[in-house]
């Protein structure tokens, strides 16, 4: 009997022990305190909310959270490269970073539109079938037909400003900015056929 009890006791200690050793749940994102730090920090590039601002700067609203908080590490980190970003990033803590994200990631995009008639069926057959000759892949068998994206592996791209979509796509087939999937696909692309993928990609939603 007492055995039995000094085992019972023995492996209730360990199961407590090994509990506290678990790593605790992240915090839950504080939408207050990231509307907050929008307003305070991002508004002049973003727009308060992160819709439609200035093409050159990326629409934030509805954007995964995820996405957004490893952007603005790798910001801070210098993993991704941006004089203006990384100055802003580097102020923010990690909380601030996934209270931010959360907040952008918690309003709707607000609909875009193609602008270019004559791009629109490239763009459209390469964002739908890829381009075979060039083993490009179908942009929607990552970032879903109608450019949703997938949390936490793929960033919505449905309805992003065209300008800003041309320039990191020009970006990853330069590698000054690095991202191995996209870079090796960018790379097969020609400026005439990402302009119009971008272009095709700020209609969808």
């Amino acid at each position: 009997m007492m055995k039995t009890l000094s085992l019972l006791a023995t492996l209730l200690i360990a199961t407590a022990a090994h509990a506290s050793s678990a790593p605790a749940a992240p915090a839950k994102a504080d939408l207050a305190k990231g509307q907050a730090l929008s307003t305070q920090v991002c508004a002049a590039c973003h727009t308060a909310d992160g819709t439609r601002g200035t093409p050159a700067n990326p629409i934030l609203a509805g954007q995964h959270a995820e996405y957004l908080a490893k952007q603005l590490a790798d910001f801070k980190s210098g993993k991704r490269k941006s004089a203006v970003m990384q100055g802003f990033a580097g102020t923010l803590s990690e909380d601030d970073m996934r209270n931010v994200a959360a907040f952008y990631a918690s309003k709707s995009a607000k609909p875009g539109a193609a602008k270019n008639k004559d791009t629109v069926n490239l763009g459209q057959a390469i964002y739908r079938g890829g381009i075979a000759a060039k083993g490009v892949p179908a942009c929607a068998g990552c970032h879903s037909p109608n450019g949703a994206g997938l949390p936490v592996q793929y960033p919505r791209v449905g309805g992003q400003h065209a300008d800003y979509a041309e320039a990191q796509l020009v970006a990853f087939r330069s590698g000054a900015r690095q991202n191995l999937q996209m870079s090796a696909i960018a790379a097969k692309m020609n400026d005439a056929e990402i302009k119009a993928v971008a272009d095709y990609m700020a209609g969808l939603h």
